[in-house]
């Protein structure tokens, strides 16, 4: 059973109160109508100072681009609301950190061919657009992400298929961007066809956050063709419980009617969700529409983002509080990517609080999220 939720048509602000409804639902019309420069705000939030000012000092770095159904979920009045803070620019944008990487997963440095990272043995990640319906403040590739010049052709993505199908190893592909649900209904069914004619590719994931930023995307028409290719993957990616409104349960219902896996990859963003109710109440609402609580992911040395980030023992105390008080399947796994190309490392809080030996092996004593302790008798067979 579903939970009530608004829609983002009901909380629209004053700029959009004539648009019809048939307008608002359709996501031509709300690419068309986003949200790029201060003066686009107005009737739709006060922009503070700061914010007015990062419009100006950012724009050569990263655009501003934000759906006006994304607005609608805005709080006007508060510079801290949480969906406001990954969207509108911020002056501390443009502090540098000498750790800073413009490319912190050296994702370029794995690519066989312009546009496919083939980091790990059997996974390739398949960048198939620039773009995005709102351009997210921490997003980790503001190399590329919001520059026309790295759009994927048409000849760039053949190259990646080709050479996904002449390398046996890879069996499984993300399709990634930008957000590949920003592409036609026909490129996008173009590359999932191509990919399931390569015997080897098992596994196909589609990255996107379209649910949480433009759910109008997720028409019948584009969840027919997911499922024409069914099982999809789907990794969405809600960092926090006032993303939710109808129109974002609708378009995960109609995702899982297609026959999708989804996930979601939540970023730890300080300021925004580094809060334990808070992520308890998202991941329980996640899973009240299907969508598993896949990763929390820690904010990535990425140019620009450091203000987003929390220290490491942020994550692990959210971890330990999540443990125990909601389900496994409510639980993800807390990670790091590592720079470099390091890939993904899983961390855990310490549960183990001492170890002693017995005749069987040894007696490790565990505590449990309550705080009590418990001996396990951990049998060695040499003994």
């Amino acid at each position: 059973m579903m939970d009530s939720l608004n829609t983002s048509y009901e909380r629209r602000p004053p700029r959009f109160h004539d648009v019809s409804h048939e307008d608002w639902q359709s996501w031509h019309w709300q690419h068309q109508n986003r949200l790029r420069r201060p003066g686009d705000f107005e009737g739709v939030l006060k922009l503070s100072q700061q914010e007015r000012s990062a419009f100006e000092d950012i724009s050569d770095r990263f655009r501003v681009a934000v759906t006006p159904h994304y607005a609608a979920l805005m709080d006007p009045d508060d510079t801290h609301c949480p969906v406001r803070r990954q969207a509108l620019p911020h002056p501390d944008e443009l502090l540098d950190h000498s750790f800073e990487l413009e490319d912190p997963l050296a994702e370029e440095e794995f690519m066989p061919v312009t546009g496919l990272t083939h980091r790990y043995p059997d996974r390739a990640l398949l960048y198939t657009s620039h773009h995005c319906p709102v351009y997210c403040r921490h997003c980790t590739r503001k190399r590329k992400v919001s520059n026309p010049t790295t759009a994927a052709s048409r000849d760039q993505l053949q190259a990646g298929l080709d050479y996904i199908k002449a390398t046996p190893a890879v069996r499984d592909v993300i399709i990634s961007g930008g957000d590949p649900l920003t592409l036609s209904d026909d490129r996008l069914g173009f590359i999932l066809s191509r990919l399931r004619e390569i015997p080897h590719v098992e596994v196909i994931r589609l990255g996107t956050r379209n649910p949480v930023t433009l759910p109008q995307r997720i028409t019948e028409d584009l969840a027919q063709i997911l499922k024409k290719h069914s099982p999809i993957y789907v990794h969405t990616h809600f960092n926090h419980p006032a993303e939710f409104c109808s129109e974002a349960a609708v378009a995960l219902e109609r995702l899982l009617a297609a026959g999708c896996v989804l996930g979601n990859q939540m970023v730890l963003l300080r300021g925004v969700n580094d809060d334990q109710e808070v992520i308890m109440t998202l991941n329980r609402r996640l899973l009240l529409h299907g969508c598993r609580p896949y990763y929390i992911l820690q904010c990535d040395m990425a140019r620009g983002i450091t203000h987003f980030r929390t220290p490491l023992r942020k994550g692990l105390e959210i971890m330990d509080h999540l443990r125990g008080r909601i389900g496994g399947m409510g639980v993800p796994d807390f990670v790091v990517d590592l720079p470099g190309g390091g890939g993904k490392i899983e961390l855990l809080p310490d549960y183990i609080v001492g170890k002693e030996p017995s005749e069987h092996g040894q007696v490790i004593r565990f505590r449990n999220f309550q705080g009590n302790e418990y001996a396990f008798v951990d049998v060695d067979p040499a003994n």
